[in-house]
């Protein structure tokens, strides 16, 4: 009887002892699986080639045409993409405003673009005719034009007129001595596009040795209007002043606000 007594106590003395040994290995089986996976995580994926690049805001360009601008290969990874460089390079193409590229640990990239924004539009001749073409605040030339979508888009803003444009190709550059205009056009389309609306076309007289003025053609109104520059606040005070004195004066042809004083020229006496 006490043999079988001290069976029976050896038997419960090993259970315990089993189930430790497996505890431990399945610790230790976990441990190196949770290990194999940091590995494969923190060393391999983010050498690999992105499994995923996700592109968005724009689709006037195709991925492959991305992908060239931003240097990307069938062997960019997480570590060997330099984010600042490929945001560079994107914007340097004259059909984007803007660019930002995120790496998402450890194999996804992606790619958030702007297209340019026209804030002026031009007639321009190509191949015997007359085609629309799209500036940006550079002064660059960003969009030939002629479908719908851009005729609707060249009667929402101002035209400019007065420029001699022949065989246009995108990215062409207006000389430097119109980069303010362009700007100017940018700021009053932010703040007040409501402005903007308001004019039909912009025509750019040349001086004889320097600089140029700009004859701004209401919508509303057919007067004519000679300003030496554009602003905001320029712009808000020639438009309300045309309404003021063309409601008094109905026979005014133009008026001069070059040298800060508004003057007037009746129809009759007009020299143009």
């Amino acid at each position: 009887m006490a043999g079988d007594y001290i069976l029976e106590g050896e038997t419960a003395a090993a259970a315990p002892r089993r189930f430790d040994k497996f505890l431990k290995t399945f610790i230790i089986l976990a441990g190196l699986g949770l290990a194999g996976q940091l590995i494969w995580l923190m060393g391999i994926t983010p050498f690999r080639p992105f499994s995923r690049i996700d592109i968005s805001g724009f689709d006037g360009l195709t991925k492959e045409e991305i992908f060239a601008a931003a240097g990307i290969t069938s062997s960019s990874s997480y570590y060997s993409t330099d984010t600042r460089a490929m945001e560079k390079a994107l914007t340097g193409l004259y059909t984007l405003q803007s660019a930002k590229v995120f790496r998402h640990f450890p194999d996804r990239l992606q790619i958030v673009l702007e297209g340019q924004r026209a804030v002026a539009s031009a007639l321009a001749s190509m191949g015997g005719r007359s085609v629309p073409v799209f500036f940006n605040s550079q002064g660059v030339v960003y969009r030939i034009g002629g479908d719908e979508n851009e005729s609707a888009l060249s009667r929402q803003l101002p035209v400019i007129s007065g420029l001699f444009i022949e065989d246009p190709v995108p990215g062409m550059r207006l000389p430097a001595m119109f980069l303010s205009l362009f700007r100017q056009l940018e700021k009053i389309q932010s703040s007040a596009p409501e402005l903007l609306t308001a004019v039909s076309e912009l025509r750019i007289n040349p001086k004889p040795y320097d600089g140029f003025d700009l004859v701004l053609y209401p919508v509303h109104r057919k007067v004519k209007v000679r300003i030496h520059e554009l602003n905001e606040d320029l712009l808000r005070y020639t438009l309300l002043m045309v309404d003021v004195l063309a409601s008094k004066e109905p026979g005014i042809e133009s008026l001069d606000f070059r040298s800060g004083i508004a003057s007037y020229k009746p129809l009759e006496v007009s020299s143009e």
